[in-house]
């Protein structure tokens, strides 16, 4: 008689559990195991692995097949229940209450852009001005040019739109514009009466269950259209699934199918003068929806800078959401990340269930429980710390917002008071590991010209470490956690004299000035 092989209890629970019931809106997306839902276990692992050997730092990954979590990450420092900042995914969520106020009847897609907007408009509007439709503005082809890229520090957006020349026929030549996105959110708060943020909120956020979210307004509060909006990762993933059942969720048609569908749909093409053979090679080059990307393998996404992905993939049944920081070129590290999802999961998911392989599922657990970002590890001296703790410094320059720092030590936790934009602020560093809390220091200094947006109020949720180089120096890390960006801060001290070297990730090429200071006292 041949040896029955054993199988781990988890799995027995896991299989058996799996699917059974409805989720309602609010409550955890199903899961089920891979295998059952036609994906290899191991596939999944060595989109991980490839992902950790990325140029860029993934934050949170999830894959639903046939509407069920099949696998969900986090790198630590980053959990669940934070909310992440999707910059340009914003857009699709956008183009979403478009659609839903075209099924009230509030507003048409052929609508000209003007009828909206009578205070705004210039004393003398020109030919493409007056052409300009709600589709224009949803495809990418108002004709804008050049693009206005500095909106976030004007006064009023809606009337730097109408100042910004129109060169190009609308509706003929794609040039994305975070600014059209911006209109469609303006026109959405004047055909309805209501705030973007609002209006979903109704119709959208509390069916799908989705909850703890906020947006970014303008001066003139009109929520950003084009980037602001934040939700956890999970939430992204209900979007991405209702995207998938063509605006159904849990029975009810929450989005009219049609408008799905055009959404998702190729309008105009990016690049048409490329050749085919560059065009095929690039997600970035299969055409733009109404907000949405057209990606290869006849797949559509909504798609936000330094990484942040909904992936809805018709023809596989699927979704995969990624939170991240990439890194290189415009496109560049993103391009890889999509690549990945390509190379990796594509291949290794198939129309029929998998045979059980509980080894490769508990290898699969065991991957996605250590996934972390681990703190560069100390070396050097090991009694550097002595150089700053006790110590107060000023600074004469204030060109990243900080006056003066003073460091104290607890044990394995670095205690740093800073006194910046007016305020003192106290931040905690943990000696080579991630020591989490909150700040009501707003990270906004990362992100130059962009005091006049008003933002999510503090406090921000934060991961500070700290570790000694070999070079002799202290560096401080602060992750702002509901952001994909980390601020890194490289300490030198020599006798009174005290120096610090800033780097932001959000624009790793930024040249950022050193700072200098002096000692003030010793404590």
């Amino acid at each position: 008689m041949k040896d029955v092989p054993k199988i781990p209890i988890l799995f027995i629970l896991a299989f058996l559990f799996t699917g059974c019931g409805q989720n309602p809106a609010g409550e955890p997306l199903l899961d089920s195991l891979p295998e059952t839902e036609g994906v290899s276990s191991q596939g999944i692992i060595d989109f991980l692995k490839a992902a950790d050997d990325c140029q860029g730092e993934f934050h949170s990954f999830l894959f639903l097949r046939h509407g069920r979590v099949i696998a969900e990450a986090y790198w630590a420092p980053y959990t669940a229940d934070l909310r992440n900042t999707l910059y340009s995914a914003t857009k699709s969520f956008t183009s979403t209450a478009v659609g839903l106020a075209v099924s009230e009847g509030k507003l048409s897609v052929d609508d000209p852009v003007v009828s909206f907007f009578k205070d705004e408009l210039p004393d003398t509007l020109t030919e493409y001005q007056s052409m300009l439709t709600v589709e224009d503005l949803l495809t990418m082809s108002a004709g804008q040019d050049p693009i206005h890229g500095t909106i976030a520090s004007e006064p009023d957006w809606v009337k730097v739109f109408w100042q910004t020349p129109i060169k190009y026929e609308p509706g003929t030549v794609f040039r994305y514009s975070s600014l059209c996105s911006h209109m469609l959110s303006a026109i959405v708060q004047e055909a309805t009466g209501e705030k973007l943020s609002d209006y979903l909120g109704r119709r959208l956020f509390e069916p799908l269950g989705i909850e703890g979210w906020d947006w970014e307004t303008d001066p003139q509060g009109i929520n950003t259209g084009g980037w602001g909006l934040r939700l956890k990762s999970g939430d992204m993933a209900r979007f991405g699934q209702m995207l998938l059942r063509e605006g159904e969720w849990q029975g009810k048609q929450v989005v009219p199918a049609g408008w799905i569908h055009e959404a998702g749909s190729k309008k105009i093409q990016q690049r048409p003068e490329l050749p085919q053979a560059v065009k095929d090679s690039s997600d970035w080059l299969q055409g733009y929806g109404y907000q949405f990307w057209q990606c290869r393998h006849n797949a559509f996404r909504a798609d936000g800078a330094n990484g942040q992905f909904i992936v809805v993939m018709p023809d596989q049944d699927a979704v995969v959401v990624i939170t991240s920081e990439t890194i290189g070129g415009q496109y560049g590290g993103m391009r890889d990340e999509l690549n990945l999802v390509w190379e990796y999961l594509l291949p290794v998911m198939h129309p029929e269930p998998l045979p059980p392989d509980p080894a490769a599922y508990d290898r699969l657990r065991e991957k996605m429980a250590s996934l972390d970002l681990p703190v560069p590890p100390s070396a050097g001296d090991p009694d550097l710390m002595n150089k700053y703790v006790g110590r107060s410094f000023s600074f004469n320059s204030d060109s990243v917002g900080i006056k003066t720092l003073s460091f104290g030590l607890n044990g394995d936790t670095l205690l740093v008071k800073t006194q910046a934009a007016d305020e003192e602020f106290s931040l905690r560093f943990g000696a080579d590991f991630w020591l989490k809390g909150e700040t009501m220091m707003d990270g906004s200094f990362l992100f130059p010209g962009r005091e006049t947006i008003r933002g999510p109020a503090p406090p921000h949720r934060v991961a500070g470490a700290f570790r000694r180089t070999p070079e002799g120096k202290m560096q401080l890390f602060l992750r702002y956690l509901e952001t994909p960006h980390t601020v890194v801060l490289t300490c030198s001290c020599d006798g009174e004299e005290f120096m610090i070297e800033p780097f932001f990730s959000r624009n790793p090429r930024m040249q950022v000035p050193s700072l200098t200071g002096k000692m003030m006292q010793i404590q």
